[in-house]
């Protein structure tokens, strides 16, 4: 009876070892090729609290999954890869097809006039702004109080993963996303051209950068590990360097509303711009498309889109765009301790900074940013004619942004 029953204890255990082995496995981008050697040690504020303190006791199948997952660095550590070479030597500027970009156009210049950051300390001083906020009661926001494990998976398609650098990047739309893509794909090497990996970030197509299938995120673990998708996602967690690019949230919606609603936009214009015209412009019989409308002369203008953010019904009948929806939703800042917060204002040195972190740097340039046509300086004339309580409003909505990122209030615009 004795010898039965440890015969079937094994049999259970050989089996659920051989389970999660093809669990880690099952990827040819999974965890098993993920590298340790990009993590760095960040100066913590004393009696700071961080979300990854909080996993310092795994639970026992936490600690066993990444105990395998480890074992297999030593395997894959002592194998060189023909990408940690040399610095990569492409094009020296894309071809730009795309309106948006056409529109926008590139910023060729190097900024050597540009007085250096002191990274590291403006590193410490985000992060410390975050975490005051986040661990300050008297401070709250819709979500904030959360756990991680209480976040849906649909609200986690915003993290990016790189298992072969162990990097994280939750992308935020109008914030340098497009490019910061790229940079992943080619970390990742997720996307070939004619069978070789992509090595210089502006040679991939703009239509592939965002497309959903390129990218390894959050959201897809479900699927690929089951049950055991929150526990390798609180491993990679703790484990992988994690980041963001934030930008102060007023000129993200400007940023937002010119690039879908003032270019010809055929998806924004029918999910947005025609429901926008009906209902604050009193139109009727709309075009069906964005290129006869355009041609009549109806726009959806700004006062629309802003009347549109703060309609109660938005919200009721659908979340907030990704494109306009506040960082805190996308990213989920004070259930996850980001490594590195970077900012559009201060894109170029804080880029080179965190390639330099990530030991990446001999890899790939970050792109040349945009010019930046949408600058903090037009807020004054883009809201000038939007109502004072409707700018008061609109503060609240996008306040905890404001506030964890430590962009000041725009004091000018919410008062008479």
């Amino acid at each position: 009876m004795t010898k039965a029953r440890l015969l079937r204890l094994s049999v259970v255990l050989v089996s659920i070892f051989m389970i999660l082995l093809i669990i880690v496995y099952w990827d040819n981008v999974g965890t098993a090729h993920f590298y340790l050697h990009t993590s760095f040690s960040r100066p913590r504020s004393p009696g700071a609290i961080t979300a990854g303190e909080d996993w310092e006791a795994l639970p026992d199948v936490d600690e066993f999954l990444a105990k395998l997952l480890s074992s297999s660095l030593k395997q894959n550590s002592s194998t060189p890869r023909k990408t940690e070479q040399l610095l990569i030597q492409g094009s020296n500027k894309p071809l730009v097809s795309n309106l948006e970009e056409n529109v926008r156009g590139y910023d060729w210049s190097t900024h050597k006039d540009r007085n250096s950051l002191d990274q590291e300390k403006l590193q410490v001083e985000r992060q410390r702004t975050l975490r005051e906020f986040c661990a300050n009661s008297s401070f709250t926001f819709p979500t904030k109080e959360r756990s991680f494990d209480d976040i849906p998976n649909y609200e986690l398609n915003h993290l990016i993963v790189d298992d072969r650098h162990g990097v994280i990047y939750c992308y935020v739309p109008k914030v340098a996303c497009t490019n910061w893509k790229r940079v992943m794909i080619v970390l990742s090497e997720s996307l070939l051209d004619q069978g070789v990996p992509y090595r210089n970030p502006l040679d991939i197509p703009r239509e592939h950068v965002h497309n959903t299938s390129t990218h390894l995120t959050f959201n897809k673990f479900w699927r690929r590990y089951g049950k055991f998708s929150r526990h390798l996602m609180k491993i990679k967690l703790k484990k992988y360097t994690k980041f963001l690019f934030v930008r102060d949230p007023f000129v993200r919606l400007i940023s937002a509303f010119r690039s879908k609603f003032e270019l010809e936009n055929e998806e924004f214009y029918r999910r947005f711009a025609i429901p926008m015209l009906k209902l604050y412009s009193n139109h009727t019989n709309l075009p069906t498309s964005v290129s006869e409308a355009f041609g009549a002369g109806l726009k959806v203008s700004f006062s629309d889109f802003i009347q549109y953010l703060l309609d109660p019904r938005t919200e009721k009948m659908a979340p907030f765009n990704e494109h306009w929806r506040q960082v805190y939703r996308l990213c989920h800042p004070c259930q996850i301790d980001y490594d590195f917060i970077g900012k559009l204002e201060t894109l170029d040195e804080d880029a080179a900074y965190l390639l330099q972190l990530l030991k990446v740097d001999r890899l790939l340039r970050f792109p040349p940013s945009y010019r930046n046509r949408t600058a903090s300086s037009w807020e004054d004339n883009w809201f000038a004619k939007i109502p004072l309580a409707w700018r008061q409003q609109l503060y609240k909505l996008y306040e905890a942004d404001f506030v964890l990122f430590g962009y000041p209030k725009p004091e000018n615009l919410l008062k008479d």
